[in-house]
């Protein structure tokens, strides 16, 4: 018999304790609060002459490090449940796995079994079309209309599209899939562009037809 330590224990292994409620954080409450200073010192500045950058630029480097700060306090929130989530996802992986390999192989040995039928199918139809082949010519030669070769037709199997079950249904179906065979002649609305790439390409000095390059002024912030 289990004693009331050893559930306490199990319930501790299996409890994630995770901090919610950032509205309510002290620490997050003053980062906000300057949040919305800051916003309010942005919405009434005017800048008109090159001494009133400096004061911008310092505000600039305050809501950077603002933003460092409430990533960091959304980090430490996040953190701990995102480490929970990919915890739980790797336990269900591991014990939905045998399921997985379950319904793989089930699911090709049918296609496999359906694939032999299909090939006896067409086995068929082909030993059938040979014996009509066989008769007409054996009518042609004697010019009698006699026919002595055996035109019986050999039966097809006939595949089973739906099979029903106390359990389930099992209903086959087909599914179009596609696969690149020439780039070239695929229409040009189909043809994506690796963003990455080109950025890359781009900030490199390069130059691709068709792509027009161009430069916008952008501030980059740094903070000590």
């Amino acid at each position: 018999m289990k004693t009331e330590a050893e559930d306490r224990a199990r319930e501790v292994a299996i409890t994630a304790i995770i901090k919610i409620g950032p509205e309510h954080d002290p620490a997050v409450l003053t980062l906000a609060e300057e949040a919305r200073k800051l916003r309010d010192y942005a919405a009434v500045r005017v800048i008109a002459t090159d001494i009133d950058l400096k004061p911008a630029t310092e505000d600039l480097s305050i809501i950077a490090r603002v933003k460092k700060a409430l990533a960091e306090k959304k980090a430490d929130y996040l953190k701990p449940i995102k480490a929970h989530i990919d915890a739980v996802s790797a336990a269900f992986l591991s014990i939905t796995a045998p399921l997985d390999e379950a319904d793989t192989i089930t699911r090709n040995k049918v296609k496999d079994y359906r694939a032999a039928v299909e090939k006896r199918r067409l086995e068929a139809e082909e030993i059938n079309r040979q014996k009509q082949e066989l008769a007409r010519r054996e009518t042609a030669f004697h010019g009698t209309g006699e026919i002595t070769v055996d035109t019986a037709p050999v039966e097809a199997p006939a595949p089973v599209n739906r099979v029903f079950t106390d359990l389930g249904t099992a209903s086959m179906m087909k599914v179009k899939k596609w696969e690149l065979v020439d780039f070239k002649a695929v229409p040009d609305e189909f043809k994506l562009l690796d963003s990455g790439k080109i950025t890359k390409l781009v900030k490199a000095g390069g130059t691709i037809p068709g792509i027009r390059v161009y430069e916008e002024e952008s501030i980059r912030v740094t903070t000590r």
